[in-house]
Parts: C-alpha cells; structure tokens; sequence
C-alpha cells in the first residue's frame, strides 16, 4: 500500500490539483499525464462532469445568434422590422431625434408633439376631447392639415393661458380662490393630509359617489305590504335584536351587523319567505357580512350551533346561494354607519376636544333604527344625519345641534331631517315601549359611557324652521 504524498518516479496520482501541478511544474517533475487520459478515456461521464486538468481538454463554446425579434404579437409590420436591424437603427434615430426645417426658428410644444413618433396621437380637439389619430404620412405630407391642427392647438392653448392669468391677476394665486369659493362658516374637515387612512385627497369624492349607490341599492320601504305575506315587522324586529346579540357573542364589527341588516331587507324586498325560515335567513345574512367586513369570520357551523342546530349546514349554503343570487353577487352598500362617520367628523369639529359621548350616543341612536320597520322609508344618510342631529341636541341644548358645518357635509338642511329626528327621538325615549333591549343592554356598559340612560328634552318647532 503507497503511502499518500510519496510518489515514484514518472507517476502521477489520478487526482491533481492546481496547486500540485504548479508546484510540480516548479521543480520540473510533471511528467505527461498519460494516466489522466487513460482515465478519462475509461469514464468520460465522470471527466466530462469536472473541470479538466489541461485547458486542451477544452471544447470550444458556440456563440448564440442575435436575437432580432422577442415580441410575442408578430404583427406585419413589427415583425419585418425586427428582421432588418440595421433599418430598424435608423428609424430609432429618426424618431428620437427629430429634425428641426429651420434651426433659427424654435419648434413649437405642438408641433415637437405632432411629430414626435411615427404613429401617435398628433392632436386633440379642445372642444369635445376628441382625439384626432394620424398616421406617419399624414403628418409628414399633408402640411396643410398639420399647420392648422397646430395653429388650432397653439390659439387654444395661448386663449387658456390668458384666460387664467387674468384669474390668477383678479384673484391673488389659487390657494385664495379655493378660499373665497368656500363659505367662511364651513369648517374644513379634509384639511388633514398627513393621515393616510381618511383618504382627504378625494373623501369628498367618495361620499358623492355613496349618496348615489344609497339610491340605486335601497331596498323596498314597503316590503312586507308588497312582498311578504307571512312575517310582520315585529317578527322582524325580533330578528333583528337577535342578531345584534350574536354579533355581541362572536366579537363581530358594526359594519357587519348593518350589513347583514341590510342584506336580509334586501332578499325580502325580492322575495317571499315564510316564517319557519326566518331565522336561517338571519343568520345567513351575517355569515355572509362576515365573509365581507370580518378579518377571521365564524364559520358556517357556528352560526348552525348558535340556532341550537335547528338548521344544518347545507340549509345554510343554500339560502346563502339564493341571498348572494338576489344581490346579483354585488355587496357594496352604503349603510347608516358609513355616512355617521362623516357626519362625526363633521360633528366633531365644532368642539375644542373630541366628545366621545357624541360618538357612543349617535352610534346608539342609529343602532336603534335597525330594529324599526318604520325607518327603511329613510336613505340611511338621512339616518345618519339625524342621529347626530339628536345626539347634539341631548348632551348641549344651550346651541342649535345643526350648524353650517354639518350642512354642508350631510347636504341636508334642519328642516329636512324633522320627521326623522322626531321619529328617532321616539325610540330613544321608548315612547312605545318596545319590548327589545339587545341594543339598550349593550349602551348600558361603562365602557360606551352608558349612553343608553340618556334622555332627551322636547324638541322645538322653531328648530326645524328655514
């Protein structure tokens, strides 16, 4: 057995690194390593695997081909274009760098677009928007239409120019045009743009879009005179404090339990139910608001175990196939809850500190109209807007509860909300003596400030006056 490291005369081991054969090659004592290749020969998988000792062991690489054309549309025109590099080259530098008829004369802004690419959109008509598309050869050719496009786009745009110099000059600068548009009284309540979340730069926006979806998404205010024939507002009124406490049990959002009030409304303003069915419509609705506003939803068997498991859970997808088939798969509605924030904020910045009792007692207020039949005759902006109104009007009587501010933002003036408020202040005193108190018990808590004891004093005539 040869010891490792020892070698005889004219024999070289079958392994050999780099640095052996530079030290080997120092001192003259690296023979032809016939060894190797008697090696290699015998297992040219294993040799062709590792890197070589000697570099003529080497094959020489093949070069790729220039690809010319990676689109995947071949359209005619790309396509022979991509096969001729060195044309395609020189109408690179054609279009970005486009020549000028005369260096003395400056190009226009119109113009350097009119001919900026080979197949663009030249110009646009000022008038109606309307964009005019001319092709390479019209814009290269046809001078006549293209000075006066030109001319019509640089009179257009030098008449704007004038006109809002002339506003700037009246006016001072923009930032005191928006001023003087806006009504001294009116507090601004989008003015925070550091916050992310309250969105300022287009609130406005969105709350215009929601006072139009509460139009188009309303469902029937005469549903059980036109649809239902075997439920009663009271049977659905019990089904509502039901709901408000297994949202309580399972820790679920408001969002979701308008939601799920709303849905219900909307399958029954669709279709006829009986009785025995009215429960699993309820707890299908809040499955599916869950699903909606809910990060971790309870899931299908919980709300079958919360009925005692007097429906299964089959019963339950299938209802959930017919509410979802009613909506026509579209959930998105604006509830009284979405416009409350907006009108709290509104609310809200009329006072030094913000007033949580304000906030608790509003949401209590409206909470309170899911349970009345009676106030699917109201948009819920309107709800919205009157809870406020009545929460104001509880915890100060010395001011009038509507101002400018919310005017403005609710788009509702004191006399449009009489009949609601009215009708909520109803509520709020029990003056019918409503037998539910799911949402009375919840306000009751200390820490919603027991907003629930609160009493209102008699609402005057002169509030509601124009």
């Amino acid at each position: 057995m040869r010891k490792s490291g020892i070698l005889k005369a004219g024999e070289v081991p079958s392994r050999l690194t780099r640095a052996r054969a530079a030290a080997l090659s120092a001192t003259g004592q690296l023979p032809p390593l016939k060894k190797v290749a008697e090696e290699s020969q015998k297992n040219p998988l294993r040799a062709n695997s590792k890197r070589a000792v000697s570099d003529d062991t080497y094959l020489p690489h093949k070069k790729r081909a220039i690809l010319h054309d990676v689109t995947n549309i071949r359209c005619e025109k790309t396509y022979r274009s991509g096969l001729n590099p060195t044309e395609n080259q020189a109408k690179k530098r054609k279009l970005t760098k486009p020549a000028q008829p005369d260096d003395s004369k400056p190009v226009k802004l119109s113009e350097m677009r009119l001919r900026s690419s080979e197949d663009v959109m030249c110009s646009v008509k000022l008038e109606d928007n309307e964009p005019i598309r001319l092709t390479a050869n019209h814009c290269g050719t046809n001078n006549n239409l293209l000075h006066s496009q030109t001319s019509r786009v640089d009179s257009q745009l030098s008449v704007s120019e004038k006109k809002a110099s002339q506003t700037v000059a009246d006016k001072g600068n923009i930032s005191e045009l928006l001023d003087v548009s806006k009504h001294p009284d009116v507090a601004d309540i989008d003015a925070d743009f550091e916050d992310p979340q309250l969105c300022s730069l287009y609130a406005a926006d969105i709350y215009d879009h929601m006072r139009v979806a509460e139009l188009s998404r309303r469902p029937n205010p005469n549903l059980m005179e036109t649809v239902q024939r075997d439920i009663t507002p009271s049977m659905r009124g019990i089904l509502v404090d039901w709901l408000v406490e297994v949202s309580e049990g399972y820790k679920l959002q408001a969002n979701t339990l308008y939601l799920a009030v709303y849905v219900m409304d909307w399958f029954l303003s669709k279709s006829f139910i009986e009785r025995h069915k009215l429960q699993l419509l309820g707890i299908t609705c809040m499955l599916i608001a869950s699903k909606y506003e809910e990060i971790n939803a309870p899931h299908v068997e919980d709300f079958c175990f919360i009925t005692d498991n007097t429906y299964t859970k089959e019963q339950v997808l299938q209802m959930e196939s017919l509410v979802l088939k009613s909506l026509a798969y579209q959930l998105f509605a604006p509830t009284t809850k979405t416009f409350l924030r907006r009108f709290l904020r509104a609310a809200q910045a009329c006072y030094k500190r913000p007033s949580i009792e304000l906030e608790y007692l509003a949401n209590y207020l409206a909470e309170l109209t899911l349970m009345s039949y009676g106030f699917l005759n109201f948009l819920p902006s309107m709800i919205a807007a009157s809870a406020v109104f009545l929460a104001r009007w509880t915890l100060d009587q010395s001011n009038h509860p509507w101002n400018p501010t919310l005017e403005h933002y609710a788009s509702y003036e004191a006399s449009d909300l009489k009949d609601a408020v009215l009708a909520l202040q109803d509520l709020q005193l029990n003056s019918n003596d409503c037998p539910l108190t799911s949402i009375r018990t919840k306000y009751t808590q200390d820490k919603l400030k027991c907003v629930a004891t609160l009493s209102s004093p008699k609402l005057l005539e002169t509030m509601f006056s124009r």
